[in-house]
């Protein structure tokens, strides 16, 4: 399975930013409002539980290069305890990518649907479910992949969308579909991949040679 560098460094751009940033930035909120008068209880809970929240998803991220098991148990952990953080949907991207390694593609489909299920912002929605019709294509489930493809996403992942499509229309034998998918790909990219443009030049060729 291919990953989409764009979709990667999005979430790799994210954590990164938090893991250097994350501690300062909370910190000055903290002392920003701490001189702010009629400041209430309420936004000082939510703030507290907010640098909590970014702790124990430090904590998680950290766990990633050691023990896979502790690692597993202790995110799967966090995301039940923090369903309504974006911290879960990137500790459930997180895990997917780690059962897609092992080419554990169910539990990898598992962390992906809660992923796309408990997003709110667009574009890791977006990537939740742009992993999860590839994993389905894994799978062997391409109507279930192309029907998560039409999932209404930013215009800044069609290329991505088609790409998918494309490959799945391809493994269902449905050669002008995945041609016009390729292709429909290929014009919304700024610039096509190469692995991109082969793909559709194959098909070119598979024409020729069945003609």
């Amino acid at each position: 399975m291919s990953d989409h560098q764009t979709e990667e460094q999005q979430v790799e751009a994210i954590k990164a930013f938090w893991s250097e940033n994350g501690n300062a930035i909370i910190a000055g909120l903290v002392l920003g409002f701490a001189g702010f008068i009629g400041y209430g209880y309420y936004q000082e809970n939510k703030l507290a539980q907010e640098v909590n929240t970014s702790e124990a998803y430090q904590n998680v991220v950290e766990l990633s290069s050691g023990d896979e098991k502790t690692y597993l148990a202790e995110g799967e952990k966090f995301i039940s305890e923090n369903g309504d953080s974006s911290y879960s949907v990137l500790t459930a991207l997180a895990l997917a990518k780690e059962a897609a390694s092992h080419k554990d593609w169910a539990k990898a489909a598992e962390y992906l649907a809660t992923a796309q299920e408990k997003a709110t912002n667009p574009g890791l929605k977006a990537i939740a479910t742009t992993r999860l019709a590839r994993v389905q294509i894994e799978l062997a489930q391409y109507d279930n992949a192309l029907s998560s493809l039409a999932t209404p996403l930013p215009a800044s992942f069609k290329a991505s969308v088609e790409e998918i499509k494309g490959d799945a229309y391809l493994k269902q034998d449905k050669v002008d579909l995945a041609r016009n998918a390729y292709q429909a790909a290929i014009d919304a990219s700024e610039q096509a991949s190469p692995v991109l443009q082969m793909k559709l030049d194959d098909l070119a060729q598979h024409n020729v040679l069945t003609k």
